[in-house]
């Protein structure tokens, strides 16, 4: 089965770029090769916050995360080299569309006076990232089984060589961007 994101990149979203854009071969047109989502405990961790996070990150994704780990020594934070710091998932192919479909078609939306997502967090060569405050606004959490609430980014890695190219890609895609 074709997840529906896919479907409508290769009927809608190619042709449209390539008669905006003047791209000769559909090769050409800007795809999303990888989403990374990316929670990190902001305390002194204990294992319980691990797990529920690396649960939640789990249900949310369809994927198991990898645990984090600290690269190097903070005395401020009390943190040491090799510490589990947070969890992350890496969504390639089928998952990484429908996980994008839900997050722009249900979970953006939920958002509580949600007015369109920055469209200035580009790094300079096509790669989009979005910071969400809570994990609540997925679907597949319920409330009342979380015990805090956790933020996390989310990271979306295009082949697009300028921002204004990512920009139309996710834009026809449908990332609901602010005025």
């Amino acid at each position: 089965m074709i997840p529906t994101m896919k479907e409508k990149y290769n009927q809608e979203v190619v042709p449209a770029l390539k008669k905006a854009h003047g791209y000769a071969n559909p090769m050409q047109v800007p795809r999303i090769t990888k989403v990374v989502v990316n929670m990190s405990v902001n305390t002194k961790v204990d294992k319980d916050a691990l797990k529920s996070i690396s649960d939640d990150l789990a249900k949310i994704s369809g994927q198991r995360p990898v645990i984090t780990k600290a690269k190097k020594s903070i005395s401020n934070f009390a943190l040491r080299e090799g510490m589990p710091i947070g969890a992350k998932v890496t969504l390639r192919g089928a998952r990484m569309y429908e996980f994008l479909d839900r997050l722009m078609n249900v979970a953006l939306p939920r958002i509580r006076d949600f007015r369109g997502v920055s469209a200035k967090a580009f790094d300079g060569r096509g790669s989009y990232t979005l910071g969400l405050k809570e994990q609540t606004i997925f679907p597949e959490i319920n409330p009342d089984n979380v015990k805090r609430t956790q933020g996390m980014d989310i990271s979306i890695v295009t082949t697009a060589e300028t921002d204004a190219e990512a920009r139309d890609l996710l834009k026809h895609l449908g990332m609901p961007f602010a005025a």
